[in-house]
């Protein structure tokens, strides 16, 4: 069976979502970049760069060619494990620098440049800051295949799956427990983590181009992405729910 075929059982949604100038595109559009940003220094004031973005020294906006992506944007290595703490840090420095009240009189290309900077760090974030997008652009950026070409999940994950469609079907009739939503959450939260921890296990260390490991993780992916969507559809369950009893 397919994520097609489960989605379809489970009526899922479909899935949310001049010379100096440069040409930036949302996240949800962007294919998976191939490019790496060596750190260079800042030719305004020396100071080491931390991204291509802007010299967070000087706070001079540059032009970044290629257009780089979400990792390179951060300055950070490739790597499926990145810290949270580590990441929101980097998001405020990069932010500050390119902060729209330091270039409220400068030129009008300047201020240009800096707020698409601001919205490609914004897009970058939300890629790194979520595990799923995240390991999902790893795969992608490794050559591996897209949730569009390969929609199948793994064979010990296919049994539950059935089994929870037919919970929420059951939950949205308005039948079974009192405590079922709870229930039902918690097993999909408990099926999410598993499918995480192999999903880890494919792309810690980071595998190389191509590898044949990568069809493992779009599967694994696919298997969370079927959890996300099965505890979205359970939140709208447990809404109406509420709203019925008021």
């Amino acid at each position: 069976m397919s994520e097609r075929d489960a989605d379809d059982r489970s009526r899922a949604a479909t899935e949310p979502a001049s010379g100096g100038e440069r040409t930036s595109r949302p996240a949800s559009s962007r294919s998976a970049s191939t490019t790496t940003w060596t750190p260079q220094s800042c030719s305004s004031c020396s100071a080491d760069l931390i991204s291509p973005l802007v010299c967070a020294a000087c706070r001079t906006p540059l032009v970044a060619e290629p257009a780089p992506g979400p990792f390179e944007v951060f300055g950070f290595e490739r790597t499926f494990e990145l810290d949270g703490r580590t990441l929101m840090k980097r998001l405020l420095q990069l932010s500050k620098a390119l902060h729209p009240d330091f270039y409220a009189g400068a030129d009008p290309q300047v201020r240009s440049l800096a707020e698409r900077s601001t919205a490609e760090l914004n897009a970058a974030h939300k890629i790194l800051a979520n595990d799923y997008r995240r390991a999902d652009y790893l795969v992608r950026a490794l050559g591996g295949p897209t949730s569009e070409a390969d929609r199948q999940m793994p064979q010990a994950f296919l049994m539950e799956v059935l089994e929870w469609n037919e919970a929420l079907e059951e939950l949205r009739a308005g039948e079974g427990a009192a405590d079922g939503p709870e229930q039902l959450a918690s097993q999909l939260r408990e099926a999410r983590d598993e499918a995480m921890d192999a999903l880890r296990g494919h792309l810690v260390p980071l595998p190389a181009a191509g590898a044949a490991v990568l069809a493992d993780a779009r599967r694994d992916l696919n298997a969370v992405r079927y959890v996300d969507r099965a505890l979205e559809q359970l939140s709208e369950i447990r809404l109406g729910r509420a709203s019925s009893r008021r």
